[in-house]
């Protein structure tokens, strides 16, 4: 039977595309790497990856092996999470994806306090798009999720902890720069940058300017936040940033102006989310409870939301 450990491995080279980099996330040596999926496909009477010099691909069967072990190693952890939970609460390693939208703005505040309330757990952070995120947390990959994510996912809780406000932002010397809340009517045939496709704040963008009568400029999409923060500096156009990014990163006075929209500003909902199969589900639920108290305490910009 094949091992979990070979499972680990090849869904780790199916995530990764190429040895060398599976090798280091797995940690493991490439040989070792190499062996063990040659014994797996020999146990199976199968090739599973094709091995090629710029990487590796998975195979038609390969692919079908790699979702089953994926579901498989969840399950496992699902039953590590009931044995840590009946040895005193949650430990070990916790896998938890985030975007890079939120994350480094987010995390700051929680991560004290997580240390503090369960001494042997170990966060393992991961950053990727959102919907990559989802796709991963249902596969397996991540345990935890805390993102803008959808409640349409069957396999998965999603725990709704602060809407998030999208600030307006310019440069100083734009025709819209000024003190107080914006009036939307200002807004229309405004041209407004945005993140590249892939990105929950993409599309948000996108529905805040078909109501508004703004523009987006799609030839000047940006590949991070720190990129519509240049551009917007420079007067390429305005952007809606994320009010967490905004405290971090932009200081009163500074290269931008912040104006807030006077009536119905646009929100983002964040939430953390785990699959519904998880042994650690109630410590999980513990845990978004624990994040919503920090924001009530720490983050007057967001409006928490209730369980």
């Amino acid at each position: 039977m094949p091992t979990l450990r070979q499972l680990s491995y090849l869904v780790a080279i199916a995530e990764e595309g190429h040895f060398g980099r599976a090798s280091q996330r797995t940690h493991a040596t490439q040989p070792t790497l190499s062996s063990q999926l040659r014994t797996l496909e020999a146990t199976l009477g199968v090739q599973l990856v094709e091995r090629g010099r710029h990487g590796a691909t998975i195979t038609p069967v390969g692919r079908e092996v790699v979702d089953r072990a994926r579901r498989v190693l969840a399950e496992v952890d699902a039953i590590r999470g009931v044995a840590a939970k009946g040895a005193g609460g949650l430990a070990g390693i916790v896998r938890l994806g985030v975007p890079a939208t939120l994350g480094p703005y987010l995390l700051r505040y929680i991560v004290p306090e997580l240390h503090r309330r369960y001494p042997d757990l170990k966060l393992f952070v991961r950053e990727d798009f959102p919907r990559a995120l989802a796709d991963r947390l249902e596969a397996g990959a991540f345990d935890l999720v805390l993102s803008p994510l959808s409640q349409e996912r069957r396999h998965i809780a999603f725990a709704p902890l602060f809407d998030e406000p999208l600030l307006l932002v310019c440069a100083p010397d734009h025709a819209l720069a000024g003190a107080g809340p914006l009036d939307r009517r200002a807004l229309e045939g405004a041209k407004v940058l945005t993140l590249e496709p892939g990105y929950f704040l993409h599309e948000q963008v996108r529905q805040v300017c078909d109501a508004y009568g703004a523009e987006i400029l799609q030839d000047y999409e940006g590949t991070s936040l720190d990129t519509l923060r240049l551009m917007a500096g420079m007067g390429v156009g305005l952007a809606f940033l994320p009010a967490l990014y905004v405290r971090s990163e932009i200081a009163a006075g500074g290269d931008l102006c912040v104006r807030p929209l006077a009536s119905e500003p646009p929100v983002r909902t964040i939430g953390l989310a785990w699959r519904h199969t998880s042994g650690n589900a109630t410590d999980y639920a513990a845990m978004a409870e624990m994040i919503r108290s920090i924001a009530a305490q720490a983050l007057p910009e967001v409006s928490v939301r209730t369980q």
